[in-house]
């Protein structure tokens, strides 16, 4: 058995060390998506279904195991879409991103501003010559612990921020399209909603959960970074629903 960590944006697979710090469990491996934080292949032009692709290929590698998949962010969008069209690579899968799933689904302003011509390539390119603490900050807005934020915020770079553009651009209907697909999901499901996470709309959230027929946990007075405010609860509630699923 493998427990298989997606992160997100704009992010690096380091961005799961607190919550494997906390499980339990040993067989853990952290995911890193093409671009973030390591090249992308040639050719590989970092647009959602493609990253589906490879998280798909990820997964088949380890044929023969059984996986619990969860994502993060837009690794969590990438599991509603995997378990969406091949719930058979996964034993349980959790998400805290399973929005992108609903039909009613819109995107929060900063996604807007990225998939918007010239405005995002400028966006990159000040935050890019702003200082790392002053970087950090951002994150630190959102509950992220210093230390965590600064190296989020080190994390970001030329390609990185080139993998964000095309990944949000190629995803403008992202909900209208994925949709159709995230129901009724046969693999046991777990969607996390922190009570504070700024991207997302509780009702949504639910309401994809229960087309999927996914469990619904609860993070109180955690925001989205719940796996770096809190790894403790984050870890437990997995591990919880882990349990269930034997």
């Amino acid at each position: 058995m493998t427990l298989v960590l997606v992160h997100g944006v704009p992010e690096t697979a380091a961005v799961w060390d607190p919550l494997r710090a906390a499980l339990s469990r040993q067989d853990v491996r952290a995911l890193r998506m093409p671009g973030f934080g390591c090249p992308r292949p040639d050719g590989f032009s970092a647009t959602k279904e493609e990253y589906v692709a490879w998280l798909a290929g990820e997964l088949e590698a380890m044929a023969g195991d059984e996986i619990d998949l969860v994502g993060h962010d837009w690794g969590g969008g990438l599991v509603v879409r995997l378990v969406s069209t091949r719930p058979d690579l996964v034993r349980t899968w959790a998400t805290d991103a399973a929005g992108l799933g609903h039909p009613a689904f819109e995107w929060h302003d900063l996604a807007r501003l990225w998939q918007t011509p010239g405005v995002g390539e400028e966006f990159f390119e000040q935050l890019l010559a702003t200082p790392l603490e002053e970087r950090a900050k951002g994150f630190e807005g959102f509950g992220v612990p210093f230390e965590h934020a600064l190296e989020i915020a080190a994390g970001v770079d030329q390609v990185m921020a080139g993998s964000i553009l095309a990944l949000y651009r190629s995803a403008v209907r992202v909900g209208e399209e994925w949709s159709p697909g995230f129901a009724d999901v046969p693999a046991p499901g777990l969607v996390i909603v922190p009570e504070g996470d700024a991207f997302l709309v509780r009702s949504v959230a639910e309401e994809s959960a229960a087309r999927a027929g996914a469990t619904v946990a609860e993070l109180p007075g955690l925001g989205h970074w719940w796996l770096l405010q809190d790894p403790a609860s984050g870890a437990a509630r997995l591990e919880e629903f882990w349990e269930s699923a034997r």
